[in-house]
């Protein structure tokens, strides 16, 4: 492992793609602490403290997380890269739906511009919306502080000014996050808007660690509770772990070919389908689904009460409707985004013009209709394990009442922990392909001394 480190940095071009990844997500973290102008931090600070207290917390909490602790400061990058998301699945969803869509998407290089231009202006106009959202929200929160006697958060006063300036600014964090997920994915390693999701969630890990360890130490946490949820920890990590590599390997066979004046024997394959081949994704789209309703009564909510409770009663964490809800939308993402990596009409399609064939399975339709049997039943097991674990902090806080350590629990379990496994694993299969094609001898070093060849470091 020492030495993998120390051969990724001395890699000129390895070493400027880390850096450089990693610069962005300084730039991310620094945004996420400068505060929207006009707002008075101390007493946004103190109003969170209580409503935390009070138990009234949980939807920021949860709102928080994927956007790295921005949403309570009320920062630039308040939004997250969330909005982006949101378009992205109304883009995806309206690719499959709209034929004029589904012909550009056809369309290579040029269509792929074109759709990824459409997915911009669409977070455009969500961030205004939930910029303008949040205007709504602030100006309430600034009307309690000033009758509590806590002193006036919008310094300046609520006004058309202040709504304008806001929207403004917010939109534009969003938009430059955007605009740095996608330099990150062209010039450095990994997926760019995966790791600001990545760096949003385990940026509030050390300190609600921190605070728990300080229970434990001052006696207010049970030790043993805490041996037995680091146990789960351990466990629900290697669960991820096997989901995200997981995978059935169907044996293909192909028949004997002529190629100029030889024939060539046919040779024995497999076809490997992942059993979680969407990834994190569809863990990544319900949430954002999930949260996008309680996030705009939560704004409204001072106009709109009634419409507002109602929605936060049914989608808050931890009900009945919002499982129901969630595991619903996790498995339909995960046929949908199967059905985008596996077409099995393409499939079979291609193994008969290779001369390939599943042994027993006739060439054509049936090759089809078993691979589609294949991953129906693949997809379906994956989404469901996938939601299990999606779940499952939500099912140990209501065993244990642990509302005082949801947001620790969210944060190394369930979602936050199946992204930031799964975002881990796949930046580090990029660096280790990276270093493969650059290195490969050092991988070889062994075989090279046995065949008595001298060693190349290229």
């Amino acid at each position: 492992m020492v030495k993998a480190l120390v051969t990724i940095f001395t890699v000129a071009d390895l070493r400027k793609k880390i850096l450089f990844t990693l610069g962005m997500l300084l730039v991310f973290r620094i945004g996420a602490h400068i505060t929207v102008p006009g707002l008075d931090f101390k007493v946004l600070q103190d109003y969170f403290q209580k409503a935390a207290a009070g138990g009234a917390g949980s939807l920021t909490d949860y709102i928080d997380l994927f956007a790295g602790g921005a949403f309570k400061r009320l920062s630039v990058f308040a939004l997250g890269i969330m909005p982006y998301i949101s378009a992205s699945i109304i883009m995806q969803i309206m690719m499959v739906a709209v034929p004029s869509l589904q012909r550009l998407a056809k369309e290579g290089e040029f269509g792929r511009k074109k759709i990824n231009q459409y997915t911009r202006y669409g977070t455009v106009l969500l961030c205004a919306l939930q910029a303008y959202g949040i205007t709504v929200y602030i100006t309430s929160l600034h009307y309690e502080a000033v009758q509590g006697g806590k002193g006036m958060l919008i310094l300046g006063g609520p006004g058309n000014a202040f709504t304008a300036m806001t929207v403004l600014t917010v939109t534009a964090g969003t938009i430059l996050l955007m605009w740095i997920g996608e330099l990150m994915t062209e010039r450095g390693v990994g997926n760019g808007t995966s790791l600001l999701i990545f760096a949003g969630i385990i940026a509030g890990a050390p300190e609600a660690l921190g605070q728990f360890l300080k229970d434990i130490n001052n006696n207010q946490a049970d030790a043993i509770l805490a041996l037995i949820l680091l146990v789960l920890f351990i466990a629900m990590i290697g669960a991820s772990v096997m989901l995200n590599e997981g995978q059935r390997k169907i044996p293909l066979q192909y028949g004997k070919r002529i190629v100029g004046r030889r024939m060539i024997q046919g040779a024995s394959q497999t076809l490997p389908i992942k059993v979680n081949a969407a990834n994190v994704m569809p863990i990544i789209f319900a949430s954002s689904l999930m949260i996008f309703p309680s996030q705009i009564a939560s704004y409204f909510g001072s106009r709109y009460q009634g419409f507002a409770e109602t929605i936060q009663k049914y989608l808050a964490p931890g009900t009945l409707t919002y499982f129901i809800i969630y595991i619903v939308l996790i498995i339909f993402f995960a046929y949908f985004y199967t059905s985008i990596q596996y077409n099995p009409k393409e499939i079979a399609e291609a193994l008969k013009k290779n001369g390939g064939y599943i042994p027993g399975v006739r060439p054509g339709a049936h090759t089809e209709e078993t691979l589609e049997r294949i991953l129906n039943r693949l997809t379906l097991s994956g989404a469901i394990f996938l939601a299990f674990i999606a779940i499952a902090p939500d099912i140990f806080i209501q065993l244990w009442s642990l509302e005082k350590y949801a947001q620790l629990i969210h944060l190394f379990g369930g979602t936050s922990l199946l992204i930031t496994v799964g975002v881990a694993l796949d930046t580090l299969k990029q660096v280790e392909s990276q270093l493969i094609m650059r290195h490969y001898d050092g991988f070889m070093d062994r075989n090279k001394k046995a065949a008595g060849r001298p060693r190349v470091v290229r």
